[in-house]
């Protein structure tokens, strides 16, 4: 079949949904298929450009194309996936979340006032809509589907995929660091950690991993450290290679994953590929699908002290990272996610 992935990114903006996109069209050749990536710009500022992005993707019929009848198209990302063509299955990474579960918000550009009412029901109506148009509605994890059944009433089936390089992430040591492995945004929840990292009595180091969205965001984060006086015990390592970040994982204690209400997140399946223990929180959405808590990793609540309290249970002995983290190696196994059920499952008839 030839196949098309309807997908939108920021500009010079790349992340795990590029990555998510990129493993699809390689699976889907790998099984045999064509496939494209179709990927439209987005940006939600201002805000009145959102409205011209969703009526731009009705307006990009991908029925066909100079190679022929496309086949079937995938939707993942909005606004793309409101791209109409007449075979068509979703796979939704979220929805605008803007509108839905972080509306007004820290999280959120849209406020509870005249606009930000306006473009949220707008964005409501074009989900409840067009998604409908699709002949099976599916989700990255199960934390999506039940946010698009709370909003829109519309039911959707989870999908899990795995994360990039999975099969190459290996066991090292047991060091006395805590890895905390994602770009720097405000929903990582990074200074959050650092606030942790002032309350912990053992002889632990966090590091911290990624680049930022913005070079404000990476200055607040290493101008908190400095302000805490945590020079000692918490290190900002910006973005690394592959090969490093294979490393880090490698010889972590644990890893320390907290973000608000993820739709799934990579790090959590890196993590136990290493064999390494995840320090979540009881509000983080899509880590909750896999770590068991003091079985796989640990839950805290979304405060600085219980997360300090878990960063010192995991640095209290080696051993138990050790337990937990084979723990959590065989449960992702044993999950067996794999490219070839997401390609089977898109793709069926």
């Amino acid at each position: 079949m030839r196949i098309a992935i309807a997908t939108s990114q920021a500009p010079f903006l790349s992340g795990g949904a590029e990555f998510l996109a990129s493993n699809l069209k390689s699976a889907l050749i790998h099984a045999g298929h064509r496939a494209e990536i179709v990927s439209m710009p987005f940006m939600d500022t201002p805000l009145d450009m959102i409205e011209d992005h969703i009526v731009a993707a009705r307006l990009l019929d991908i029925n066909a194309s100079w190679a022929g009848e496309t086949d079937l198209c995938i939707g993942l990302k909005f606004p793309a996936y409101f791209m109409p063509h007449k075979n068509k299955v979703m796979w939704i990474l979220h929805q605008y979340r803007a509108a839905y579960d972080l509306f007004d918000t820290d999280f959120s550009s849209l406020k509870n006032d005249i606009i930000g009412n306006k473009i949220k029901e707008m964005v409501t109506n074009a989900d409840n809509r067009y998604l409908q148009e699709s002949k099976r509605i599916y989700t990255i994890a199960a934390n999506v589907a039940k946010r698009m059944g709370r909003y829109n009433g519309i039911k959707a089936q989870p999908l899990y995929h795995p994360c990039p390089d999975m099969d190459k992430f290996f066991l090292g040591d047991y060091e006395d660091y805590i890895l905390m492995p994602s770009r720097i945004n405000i929903t990582k929840r990074q200074h959050l950690a650092i606030e942790a990292m002032r309350h912990t009595k053992r002889d632990i180091k966090l590091f911290i991993v990624g680049g930022a969205d913005h070079i404000f965001e990476q200055n607040r984060l290493t101008d908190k450290i400095k302000e805490y006086h945590l020079g000692n015990k918490v290190k900002y390592l910006g973005a690394v290679s592959q090969e490093e970040k294979f490393n880090l994982y490698a010889n972590a204690r644990a890893v320390l994953f907290i973000p608000y209400d993820e739709d799934y997140g990579y790090i959590t399946l890196e993590a136990m590929s290493a064999s390494k223990a995840v320090i979540t929180t009881s509000d983080s959405g899509g880590p909750l699908e896999f770590v068991a808590d003091t079985k796989t990793g640990i839950v805290a609540s979304p405060n600085d002290k219980s997360i300090a309290e878990a960063i010192d249970t995991i640095a209290s002995s080696s051993k138990l990272a050790q337990n937990m983290g084979i723990a959590a190696n065989k449960h992702i196994k044993d999950m067996n996610i794999s490219w070839a059920n997401v390609v089977k499952e898109l793709t069926k008839r």
